[in-house]
């Protein structure tokens, strides 16, 4: 059987986690998985539940991190190249930047017949200065060349990458969307919903709105806050806004919650009952979803994220930046609402409509279930990534 060896820079939680999890258990047996990952910082929440409930065992090279180390990464660099020389795979396949850089030079030394990279977003913009992103343009555009196969996880984003930052041509980059085990996320909804409620103290009659994910910068949580002040401005309605995730920016959006007169609390210093508050990381996403009445994304940039795709499968309506792949996988007013990045006023106007409207947020919820449910399970993901590996496999001349 084909050899796979598999690397991502960081086991955390998100969607390239699931992602690279999922595809080393699930193409077993069909190919032979290695799966190789990196080390975290310090601020960031393992997603080693992964791999304990897939029974996954991977190899660690903790010199892998997400920053740039040169000492680090040249160790890191060795070490993989030691790796693809002992297990000497059919493909090697990497997946984000830090990942994508060491572990396709490393690949391409060694003569690895395929080699794969898969964005699962980019650093092209709201990440670092101009220059810097100039040079991991430059780079990416370099190992692209020395890539059998590119794969965009969404339409979107293979027209940036092909026509706007212009790392390859079109024809060079597949698209495989995410998949995802989206069956929780519809069932026991009520009792998953009091539980969540019932922790936190939300009262049947108020409105829990949410946002999931790391709070770094490019999160952009400073539009969450300006949207919250906007919309209790505009409705009578009783109004929770609920932070779940942690991150280097907490502090920051603790001080725009204060500015803003929203009384805010992080439910680990102990719970206050106030209208905002962060939870920090949260596993169990799908009793957190049954929990909330809209998800909202602030972000400045994003792949596919995986927290609107498990908010439709959990029939939640949502208020999202029109960024990344975030129009490829819901469709605007049926889902939910995209606004323009970075515009409080519409961001918080789209909130209301949805607050004023429980029979609007039933039938957006309704359309998004529906409309992932198709899209972005598991088993379509490993039936697209086996034939694309075939494909390339084929190119190259090595058949099984």
């Amino acid at each position: 059987m084909p050899r796979v060896l598999r690397i991502h820079n960081r086991l955390i939680i998100g969607g390239p986690a699931i992602n690279v999890t999922y595809l080393s258990k699930y193409m077993e047996p069909e190919f032979e998985t290695t799966l190789v990952v990196g080390g975290k910082d310090d601020h960031e929440q393992g997603a080693e539940y992964l791999l304990e409930n897939l029974d996954l065992k991977p190899v660690v090279v903790e010199e892998m991190k997400r920053k740039i180390f040169p000492l680090q990464d040249g160790t890191a660099y060795r070490k993989i190249k030691e790796l693809i020389e002992y297990y000497k795979p059919d493909i090697v396949h990497t997946h984000a930047a830090k990942s994508g850089i060491i572990g396709r030079m490393a690949a391409d030394a060694c003569k690895v017949p395929v080699i794969v990279h898969t964005f699962h977003g980019h650093v092209f913009h709201s990440y670092f200065n101009s220059f810097t992103t100039k040079v991991f343009i430059q780079i990416e555009r370099y190992l692209a060349e020395r890539s059998t196969g590119i794969i965009a996880i969404s339409e979107s984003q293979k027209q940036e990458l092909a026509e706007v930052y212009k790392i390859c041509p079109s024809e060079k980059i597949n698209i495989i969307p995410l998949g995802l085990d989206l069956d929780k996320f519809s069932h026991q909804q009520e009792a998953k919903r009091q539980q969540f409620r019932s922790t936190y103290q939300l009262q049947d009659d108020e409105i829990a709105i949410g946002i999931i994910g790391r709070v770094v910068p490019v999160k952009n949580h400073e539009l969450f806050v300006a949207a919250a002040q906007k919309l209790q401005k505009h409705t009578k309605e009783k109004l929770r806004f609920i932070v779940i995730g942690d991150g280097e920016s907490r502090a920051a959006m603790e001080q725009l919650f204060a500015e803003a007169q929203i009384d805010y609390s992080f439910v680990p210093d102990g719970y206050k009952n106030t209208t905002a508050f962060c939870t920090s990381w949260q596993t169990e996403i799908d009793k957190v979803l049954a929990g909330l009445d809209i998800v909202a994304l602030t972000s400045h940039n994003e792949g596919t994220p995986v927290s609107l795709i498990e908010a439709q499968a959990a029939s939640r309506p949502i208020v999202s930046t029109r960024v990344g792949g975030v129009a490829d996988i819901m469709t605007d007013a049926q889902a939910g609402f995209i606004t323009t990045p970075n515009d409080a006023d519409e961001f918080a106007a789209a909130l209301l409509k949805l607050v004023e409207s429980p029979t609007m947020r039933t039938q957006f919820g309704d359309f998004g279930k529906k409309q992932v449910l198709e899209k972005f399970s598991y088993q379509r993901l490993v039936k697209d990534m086996s034939a694309y590996y075939y494909t390339l496999l084929d190119k190259k001349g090595v058949r099984y």
